[in-house]
């Protein structure tokens, strides 16, 4: 598979059989999207083929972006999504050609029938409206656009969309972004023993990832191609670690080797030399026997030196291990704001159908603050209040003087538009452009991104140029949603060191179980599903 004249996947060969659940792993920008879309079909290798165990089988592709239509109600949102309108498309054009009365036609017919059925056409109103009952999505949302639906019910609505999937093979390219932990805990109980297809996942979560999958297949950075690993994600840990070590002590040994005949060979030389010289100032006479030991001497040393250059020759080539681009954030704060960074007092802000508060609640200097709840509950909103960003309904809201925030939003929103990668930095850090250029070159967007319009970067690329941002700026108060998503698990834990280090205040709101646990946050602020403040609690 190549793209602009760059190999992407070479020599890839995969096999998902029934009851596979294979995490595909790699560093963002290998291409694990690529194999997915390349296994459903959406793109054409450029050598080998996709096949499928029979003509009735199917593929089912759910992108980490979901591509909501304007018109397309949630009901038709998910039977696309599902491959369930495609499969009821199929069959009556097949129906309607039934009139032919022809043996193709009846085979056509049949084949697509089946394919509806396994699908899970002929329940799937039923079914849709129960997943998503139990999702909290209301009813009536079904028949409402999809592209009006808020963050935490967009959410929702793509994971009932994997819940409602029946296809023989199942791609799911970080399913886990932006659930909260019901979510999460319904997505692993699915794919792990309500779904009997196969199944290859992406994603960053590292506890999910740990619980669900069973292989492991890693796409190489450098040679562009797949290993398989058995034995479940941490088995592939400990294997991957494992094979990196004999690898980094193969290749010392080798140079050991080869730098210890090469010394041999200069000091034989060093002493063939000495010798000739030696003898040549100590020749007195002709003696034809003494000549002829010179001779013998002067060629058993060159003898010596053609030997251990034949030794280096026979030496087997070991390549040095590939290091890939790694992520070196460094956040440092701006300098100490006043003891109160934000303040609100029975605040009220209403959005939509929405109400969040009335909210009383204090960030002092320093603190390392989580803000949990489920999807909906108003964790973004209430960021949003605090910053002043948001107008309140009611209450009031104060930011300290001092305070300089860096934020990382959801959506990624600095980074939109047609404007190129490099102009969206410069306006968001007022940075020269040589600068710019240097800082991004750092998180791994080089020549070929900054040229580009900033809204057709991937969200990993997008994650990365948002952390460069706040690398950039000097803040001491960080406000991270979900900064994990789209980040790779290299990326992901450069953070969590880069947080660890952080002296200023920081804001956190994740699903990332492992993210929690590294962060050291000393507060919680919990969010209930009514907009409320159900809890605000010093952590252990």
């Amino acid at each position: 598979m190549t793209r602009a004249a760059a190999t992407i996947l070479d020599d890839v060969s995969l096999t998902v059989a029934p009851g596979d659940r294979i995490g595909l792993v790699g560093p963002n920008g290998v291409g694990k999207s690529t194999l997915l879309a390349t296994i459903a079909g959406q793109m054409l290798p450029t050598t080998g083929v996709i096949q499928l165990q029979s003509p009735t089988s199917t593929i089912g592709f759910l992108p980490q972006e979901p591509d909501l239509r304007a018109a397309e109600t949630l009901a038709g949102h998910l039977a696309r999504r599902t491959g369930v309108q495609a499969a009821d498309d199929a069959l009556t054009a097949a129906t309607d050609a039934l009139t032919a009365g022809t043996d193709e036609a009846a085979a056509r017919y049949d084949q697509a029938l089946q394919t509806w059925m396994d699908l899970g056409g002929a329940d799937f109103a039923a079914r849709s409206a129960q997943v998503c009952g139990d999702l909290g999505l209301p009813a009536g949302l079904l028949d409402e656009r999809a592209v009006a639906l808020s963050g935490g019910q967009a959410a929702r609505a793509s994971l009932a969309a994997i819940l409602l999937s029946r296809h023989d093979v199942l791609l799911l390219d970080e399913p886990t972004n932006d659930l909260d932990l019901d979510g999460l805990a319904r997505l692993e109980r699915f794919v792990s023993h309500e779904r009997r297809g196969g199944l290859v996942v992406v994603s960053h979560d590292r506890a999910f990832l740990e619980r669900v999958v069973t292989e492991v297949v890693e796409i190489d950075a450098h040679t562009h191609r797949v290993t398989r690993f058995g034995g479940g994600y941490q088995a592939f840990l400990e294997q991957r670690e494992t094979d990196r070590r004999h690898a980094r002590e193969r290749y010392a040994s080798a140079r050991s080797e080869r730098a210890a005949l090469t010394d041999r060979v200069h000091k034989q030389r060093q002493w063939s030399e000495n010798a000739t010289s030696h003898e040549r100032h100590k020749a007195t006479d002709n003696d034809k026997f003494i000549g002829r030991r010179r001779a013998e001497r002067t060629e058993k040393q060159a003898s010596k030196v053609r030997s251990s250059l034949k030794a280096i020759e026979r030496l087997d080539t070991v390549e040095k291990p590939f290091e890939g681009w790694e992520l070196d954030l460094q956040l440092a704060a701006s300098g100490r704001s006043g003891d109160i960074v934000a303040r609100l007092d029975d605040a009220v802000l209403r959005r939509g159908t929405f109400t969040l508060g009335p909210v009383t609640v204090e960030v002092g200097w320093g603190e390392r603050i989580a803000i949990a709840g489920p999807n909906g509950s108003g964790k973004t909103t209430l960021l949003g209040a605090l910053l002043g960003r948001l107008p309140l309904d009611a209450g009031t809201s104060r930011t300290g003087p001092s305070v300089v925030v860096g934020e990382l939003d959801q959506a990624r929103t600095h980074l939109v538009g047609e404007a190129p990668l490099v102009d969206a930095f410069i306006a968001s850090t007022s940075l020269v452009l040589s600068d710019a250029r240097s800082l991004l070159a750092k998180f791994g967007l080089g020549a070929d991104h900054v040229a580009r319009p900033a809204g057709s970067l991937s969200p990993g690329e997008r994650t990365r140029a948002g952390l460069a941002i706040l690398m950039a700026r000097h803040t001491n108060c960080l406000v991270l949603d979900e900064p994990t998503n789209h980040l790779d698990v290299a990326a992901i834990e450069q953070l969590e060191a880069a947080l660890a280090r952080w002296e200023g205040t920081l804001l956190l709101v994740t699903h990332d179980r492992r993210l929690t646990e590294q962060v050291a946050v000393d507060r919680t602020i919990t969010m209930g599903t009514n907009g409320r403040l159900v809890g605000d609690s010093l952590s252990d």
